[in-house]
């Protein structure tokens, strides 16, 4: 959280959670965030690189911003044999501007958010450090694509405008299969300098180089029946990152007749182990993990 993170975070600990038998609920995410402030601002959100935090300390220097205040358990063991606490003793942050003291945070809260709603009903992920104040609440008309491909040959060819909700579909884990990292459509918003009017809602998933509006791990995924499945070109979508909340402004009613007309895609992958992952995996809210077999 004080790093400003990859969403890639709660995917990967939702799957650790997983193995260790330990129940990790999504809100336990924003709890973290809303108590931890944003201490470095790296690229792409920010100006500083890895090479400038590394220079300043690197991640023992934040560690030790963090402890001085109590936010951290000091008594650990760690992988030297030594408590946190002891390897931290020596450490001291050498640039405050790219490690900010707790008192003067680039952000309040934390680098990531999930939001829920009827959209995502098992949570999806922004980096909310990365994304401009004014796209913090937005509201505007979907479009949809049912792949990454489409969905970026649609911004390079100047067909989306500001204020859209891009819609990218069928790419999360089950649907991909895999969830490929979204860096192209993503990159392609922000160089073309959309990031500050256009967002982007995905059941696959970015990196840590992600910036702007981009949303992604809705759950429950489109080939599993979620609502973005049958989202349709033009339909409201309100967006919330401080009240964490995604909705799709349509009827109860309306949902209903879509989804009676709805069917399942076929799978892009129809033999191998890519064919058995996509019947196997869960969402991405429950850590893309193989289902349990009963």
């Amino acid at each position: 959280m004080a790093l400003g993170c990859s969403t890639n975070t709660v995917l990967h600990l939702k799957a650790v959670a997983h193995e260790a038998h330990v129940d990790v609920n999504l809100n336990l995410i924003n709890e973290v965030s809303k108590k931890t402030p944003h201490l470095c601002s790296l690229s792409p959100g920010g100006e500083d690189r890895i090479e400038d935090l590394n220079a300043a300390g690197g991640i023992p220097a934040v560690m030790k911003e963090l402890a001085d205040h109590g936010m951290l358990d000091l008594s650990c063991l760690t992988a030297t044999g030594q408590t946190l606490g002891q390897n931290l003793e020596t450490v001291v942050v050498k640039d405050r501007e790219v490690i900010r003291p707790i008192e003067t945070p680039y952000h309040k809260e934390g680098g990531l958010a999930v939001l829920f709603g009827n959209l995502a009903p098992e949570g999806c992920v922004v980096k909310q450090s990365a994304v401009l104040e004014k796209m913090l609440k937005h509201q505007g008309p979907a479009r949809v694509f049912n792949s990454e491909e489409e969905a970026t040959e649609a911004i390079l060819g100047n067909k989306i405008n500001p204020g859209d909700v891009i819609v990218i579909r069928y790419e999360g884990p089950a649907g991909g299969p895999g969830m490929r990292e979204m860096l192209t459509p993503t990159s392609a918003i922000a160089g073309m300098g959309l990031d500050g009017s256009v967002a982007l809602i995905t059941d696959g998933r970015f990196s840590g180089g992600t910036k702007g509006a981009s949303i992604g791990h809705v759950s429950p995924e489109a080939a599993d029946g979620g609502l973005i499945a049958v989202v349709t070109e033009g339909d409201r979508i309100r967006i919330d990152i401080p009240a964490k909340t995604i909705e799709l402004l349509v009827s109860e009613e309306e949902i209903r007749t879509r989804f009676s007309g709805w069917k399942k895609p076929e799978p892009k992958i129809k033999t191998g182990y890519m064919a058995r992952y996509s019947r196997m995996v869960s969402s991405a809210g429950n850590g893309a993990v193989f289902k349990d077999i009963p």
